[in-house]
């Protein structure tokens, strides 16, 4: 991986201690390259969301290591003082829900992570436009979020996601409550900022409708990830 992208190595994570401790996550192995979009996919249960967790540095793992672009962020603790600062600048996450917030318009909902890292309100403002005009949905820049369809403010949250450029983005279940030609939509527009912005995508999921669309596939069960290539079809 040249040093970049998202790699993770024997990462563990244990809840409780003696007779009740619980093993969410035994052995877990994984890399995604800048450019590259990557299916996360795994059973309830499997250790799925405890995993998106640790990558997403809201909870701390139990051993292993996680290294973000060439800095290693863990290794059996911390290396990284600001953690706040990590998930704001450097993870971009998606989520099935946009959460965009109610009374901000639609530009100002994309801008307002760079302006609390603070970049200019102008500057914010200006990358925040230039990614909405990128994902098509720049002619509704001055619009509430309550005025959007449900693909314009999922396309609003993935500028959102992407406005700091991370080096990876956390997407989970982002096609769920979409229609097959929304969902492959928002697929081929991952894919797409991923390439142009170097960008490390990982998608959790479940929708069978875009699980062909990966080139790259890590089923989790039980705690341990298992990679295996995907058809990677369905995006022309």
């Amino acid at each position: 991986m040249n040093g970049k992208g998202i790699r993770l190595e024997g990462l563990k994570k244990r809840y409780g201690s003696g007779d009740t401790a619980v093993d969410a996550l035994k052995n877990v192995d994984m890399h995604v390259a800048p450019g590259e979009v990557v299916g996360l996919i795994g059973p309830s249960g499997s250790g799925k969301s405890t995993l998106l967790k640790c990558l997403g540095a809201v909870i701390e793992p139990t051993a292993g290591r996680m290294i973000l672009g060439d800095e290693v962020i863990y290794e059996n603790g911390w290396r990284v003082k600001d953690l706040r600062a990590l998930r704001r600048d450097r993870i971009g996450f998606i989520f099935q829900a946009p959460y965009l917030i109610p009374f901000l318009d639609v530009t100002d909902n994309v801008a307002l992570l760079p302006m609390l890292a603070g970049r200019p309100n102008g500057v914010a403002r200006a990358r925040a436009l230039e990614l909405l005009q990128a994902l098509d949905v720049g002619h509704r820049a001055k619009a509430m979020p309550s005025q959007l369809s449900g693909g314009e403010q999922q396309r609003v949250a993935i500028a959102r996601g992407l406005v700091n450029r991370p080096p990876v983005i956390l997407a989970d279940e982002p096609t769920a409550p979409l229609d097959s030609e929304r969902a492959l939509a928002v697929i081929r527009i991952l894919n797409d900022m991923a390439r142009k912005l170097e960008t490390a995508i990982i998608v959790v999921t479940h929708d069978e409708k875009i699980i062909p669309t990966f080139k790259r596939i890590y089923h989790i069960r039980d705690g341990v990830t298992y990679e295996e290539a995907g058809e990677g079809r369905g995006l022309d």
